[in-house]
């Protein structure tokens, strides 16, 4: 079961929401949550690792791809750029951020989220098209969801099995923060089947799958991502 989400449901007056994309060193898709933004009718602004402001926008997204070649372990450089620094901030005082791949490894690392995503089961990198349920439809990313609604959106990972402790996973589930969850096979060997998770107040979230490669059926197998990204606007617009 898909999401609600075609171009013709894009949020009115979307068009005065700013919202940016980061790139670092050795980000790879950038420009395609560049275009899943334009796409809902956002303008999408372009913010680069060396950054020491935000360029005021409404909201953030930090993309896939392999941040400063992935030395030491994945995110671990990114959190250190100027740019992060600035998000830290700006999140701890309600900017919404989405990580996606290695963006929910960057937040992760950066202390936005909580635990961390390590080497896939099996230890080979994956790329397919994964079915998702979605377990919480109150963060700011998922309103547009229905409760259990399944997604069919891609993943293409080496490092994504996301893990913490059991008190962690615990309070996650509780809390209901986990935001989604693999169905139909587990790809790289997350705990709890976890596929992303949101903070405490909902505002900031992360997911290993890339829902900017799924926003036409054309090019992707699925538009059920576009859901991430107008659920955002929704929220902005409201603002």
């Amino acid at each position: 079961m898909s999401a609600p989400a075609t171009e013709n449901s894009r949020t009115p007056a979307a068009d005065g929401a700013r919202i940016g994309v980061i790139t670092f060193p050795g980000s790879l898709d950038d420009v395609d949550a560049q275009r899943a933004v334009r796409r809902v009718g956002a303008e999408a602004v372009a913010l680069w690792h060396g950054d020491h402001d935000l360029h005021g926008v409404d909201a953030v997204i930090v993309p896939g791809g392999f941040s400063y070649g992935d030395y030491l372990r994945c995110g671990a450089i990114a959190k250190f750029s100027p740019v992060m620094t600035e998000l830290v901030e700006a999140a701890g005082k309600g900017l919404p951020v989405l990580g996606i791949c290695n963006g929910f490894q960057v937040l992760c690392e950066a202390g936005l989220l909580p635990g961390a995503l390590t080497r896939n089961a099996g230890l080979h990198f994956v790329c397919r098209d994964q079915w998702l349920q979605v377990e919480n439809t109150t963060s700011l990313w998922t309103t547009r969801y229905e409760p259990g609604a399944e997604l069919l959106i891609p993943v293409k990972h080496g490092e994504g099995s996301y893990m913490a402790d059991r008190a962690t996973l615990d309070e996650l589930e509780g809390e209901g923060r986990v935001l989604l969850r693999y169905v139909d096979g587990n790809p790289n060997g997350s705990a709890r089947d976890i596929a992303g998770i949101t903070d405490a107040r909902g505002r900031v979230a992360g997911l290993m799958p890339h829902p900017e490669h799924a926003i036409d059926p054309l090019t992707g197998p699925t538009d059920d991502g576009l859901g991430m990204f107008l659920s955002a606007l929704d929220a902005l617009v409201a603002a």
